[in-house]
C-alpha cells in the first residue's frame, strides 16, 4: 500500500475510507437481512443462513483490515473525507429498503444492489494498485475482490431464485453456498 501511497497518500486514505464506509453499511445490510431471515420458518430461507453469516464475517474482516490500512498510512478511519460522504449518500437508499422493508426478495434485490457497488470499489482499488505496480497492494485488493464475487454470485442466485418463484408461482430451492468464484486476477 506504501507504494500507491507514495504517489498521492490523501487520496490513497480517501479512497480507503470510501470503501471502509460501504463495508460498514454492508456489515449493517447483512446484519439486517440474516436477522430476518432467522424470522422465518422456510427451510429455503434457513439454508442460506450459514452462507450469509460467512459472508457477514468477510465484510466485517473487510471492515477491520482497511481501518488498519488507514491508520497504517498516517489517516483517521473514522474522519469523514469527500469520497467518504458520497459513499455515504449513495447507500442511504439501499439501507432505507433493509431497514423498512420485511419481503426477503426485496431485501436480497436491495443486499444485490449494494454487492455490484462493492465488488466496483474493490475492482476500483485493484486496478489502481495494478497501474501503480504495487503489487503486494494489489495483492490483497484482489483477495476481497474474490471474496466479494462469491458474494455477488450467491446473492444473484437468491434473487434469481426469488424472481423464478414469484414468475412460476412455484417454490425454489435456494442456494446453498456460491462455492469458488473464477477470476482472472493472478
Amino acid at each position: 500500500m506504501e507504494k500507491m501511497a507514495a504517489k498521492n497518500s490523501a487520496r490513497v486514505i480517501d479512497l480507503l475510507t470510501e470503501r471502509l464506509v460501504f463495508e460498514r453499511a454492508g456489515v449493517r445490510l447483512y446484519d439486517q437481512v440474516i436477522a430476518r431471515m432467522r424470522e422465518s420458518s422456510d427451510e429455503n430461507i434457513t439454508r442460506m443462513l450459514e452462507t450469509m453469516q460467512e459472508h457477514r464475517g468477510e465484510e466485517k474482516e473487510h471492515e477491520e483490515w482497511l481501518e488498519e490500512c488507514i491508520r497504517k498510512l498516517g489517516g483517521d478511519p473514522d474522519a469523514e473525507t469527500e469520497h467518504s460522504r458520497l459513499v455515504r449518500e449513495e447507500s442511504k437508499g439501499i439501507e432505507e429498503v433493509v431497514e423498512n422493508d420485511t419481503s426477503l426478495p426485496h431485501l436480497f434485490h436491495a443486499l444485490l444492489m449494494a454487492e455490484l457497488a462493492d465488488n466496483a470499489g474493490w475492482d476500483l482499488l485493484h486496478g489502481i494498485a495494478s497501474e501503480l505496480g504495487d503489487s503486494a497492494a494489489k495483492k490483497e485488493f484482489a483477495k476481497r475482490l474474490r471474496e466479494e464475487a462469491d458474494h455477488l454470485l450467491f446473492v444473484r442466485k437468491a434473487v434469481q431464485k426469488f424472481a423464478l418463484s414469484e414468475t412460476t408461482g412455484e417454490p425454489q430451492k435456494m442456494p446453498k453456498g456460491s462455492g469458488a468464484v473464477e477470476t482472472l486476477l493472478k
